[in-house]
């Protein structure tokens, strides 16, 4: 590790997992461990608010050590904390800013309040950083997940030799976030939580064409989107075509056994049924892009940046650098790794803020509703 090295300590507890990291200058990652909840919350197909908070206090502690010891590093070569503040579940919040104000004020260090975020879209930059291909701004950003799907006009300031961003907000969905008609799809077809990762996968196996889901009509903002139609009209069209429910308790049955790989799934599944999932994840995914690359188009602005759980998706991405490359907008994810809850993102994020000397005190207290600005 070079001297020159400024090290953060990053904590995030906004949802469902609990992480810690350790992010040099802002831009390499020395330690990133996460600790997932996903088992604790399959069985109720969501995050249950309460379950989620107990187990943050359980994992908080042992992560950040492992996070440090991951670095080969102590504590008190930290230069500052950073946690996310919000936007989130209160009583999840409440265990990382608690726990970063208790280490900030043992370990003498400043402590950095992060908007999640923005952590997200410091996610991208830091895999850019590593590939040497870094975006330029003012840039669109849709940030899309099982909470959020928002879309901001990011610009560039300079603060006490600190780069920091800003933002304004273009647009967002006005009802359900993407990731979470992904869930709640999963859920009526019995494919099992989180419903992503399982569409994806499955939806290459059927006709995007098959079923027809119409577009969403916004009145007022343009770029604006809504997934709650698309989700209502999957459910009638399950009603409506009787044949489809054998089969999905057959995968309910599955699932009980500990069957909830794609692979495991896909024999249980008839082409209707693939081709219903891969109808629903084209309609998600074409108002995803339409709405960003007008919104980019409106703007002047040639790049985009994409960040969220549902950055992951694999036609979410092709369909974006095909759009992208068709409109000459430069389109950048994160990696599929740091595209999730992480604690590398709010390291990075909370760097130039550290730089910048953004610091709190013991005062700081989280806020669900944090807005981005």
């Amino acid at each position: 590790m070079s001297q020159k090295e400024h090290l953060i300590l990053g904590i995030e507890s906004s949802c469902d997992e609990t992480a810690a990291a350790v992010v040099a200058n802002g831009v390499r990652v020395v330690s990133n461990v996460v600790a997932s909840q996903v088992d604790i919350h399959r069985k109720y197909g969501g995050v249950v608010p309460e379950l989620a908070s107990r187990e943050h206090l359980r994992q908080i502690v042992p992560v950040v050590r492992e996070a440090v010891g991951q670095g080969s590093i102590s504590l008190s070569q930290i230069d500052a904390i950073a946690v996310t503040r919000g936007p989130g579940l209160i009583g999840a919040l409440l265990v990382g800013v608690t726990y970063g104000k208790a280490l900030a004020l043992a370990l003498k260090k400043p402590l950095i309040a992060v908007n999640h975020l923005e952590g997200h879209v410091h996610a991208v930059f830091l895999d850019a950083h590593a590939t040497r291909r870094q975006p330029q701004l003012p840039a669109v950003c849709l940030i899309v997940s099982g909470g959020h799907t928002v879309l901001y006009y990011v610009e560039s300031q300079k603060k006490d030799g600190a780069q920091l961003f800003s933002y304004s907000r273009i647009g967002g969905t006005r009802d359900d976030a993407a990731g979470e008609a992904y869930d709640k799809v999963a859920r009526m077809l019995a494919l099992g939580y989180p419903g992503g990762p399982i569409i994806d996968q499955l939806a290459a196996h059927g006709d995007s064409r098959a079923v027809r889901f119409g577009e969403p009509k916004m009145k007022g903002n343009p770029y604006d989107m809504s997934f709650s139609g698309i989700k209502t009209a999957l459910l009638y069209h399950i009603k409506r075509n009787a044949e489809l429910q054998p089969e999905i308790e057959v995968r309910r049955e599955a699932l009980s056994r500990g069957d909830r790989t794609a692979a495991a799934l896909l024999p249980h599944s008839t082409q209707p049924t693939l081709d219903l999932i891969a109808s629903f994840q084209r309609s998600v995914v074409e108002n995803l892009v339409s709405r960003t690359l007008a919104a980019a188009e409106a703007r002047g602005a040639r790049t985009i940046l994409v960040s969220g759980g549902v950055a992951a998706n694999s036609e979410l991405r092709r369909t974006f650098e095909s759009g992208g490359a068709n409109r000459g907008v430069e389109v950048f994810f994160p990696s599929r790794a740091l595209s999730t809850d992480n604690a590398a993102m709010i390291a990075a994020a909370g760097y130039p803020r550290w730089v910048a000397g953004l610091h709190e005190n013991s005062s700081l207290n989280a806020e669900a509703c944090l807005s981005l600005s």
